[in-house]
């Protein structure tokens, strides 16, 4: 049993690629007289990719991998 349902996975994934097009826009913002830097690229594409293999799972599509077996006598 999972933590999370796949909506809320979906929810995770779609925050994350937000946060991919907002790091392309720019990479420090102010607020007041505070500069703030947004997340590491390689951070927001590790968890892109966590939450699109989450979703996958979730969807019945994860791991599944198929092999043809030929029986010998």
């Amino acid at each position: 049993m999972s933590t999370w349902t796949l909506e809320q996975a979906r929810q995770h994934l779609k925050a994350w690629m937000d946060a991919d097009l907002a790091l392309a826009a720019s990479k420090e913002y102010r607020l007041g007289s505070r500069t703030l830097t947004r997340a590491d690229a390689g951070e927001i594409a590790e968890r892109i990719r966590f939450w699109h293999q989450e979703v996958e799972r979730l969807q019945g599509r994860g791991a599944r991998r198929f092999r043809r077996v030929i029986p010998y006598d």
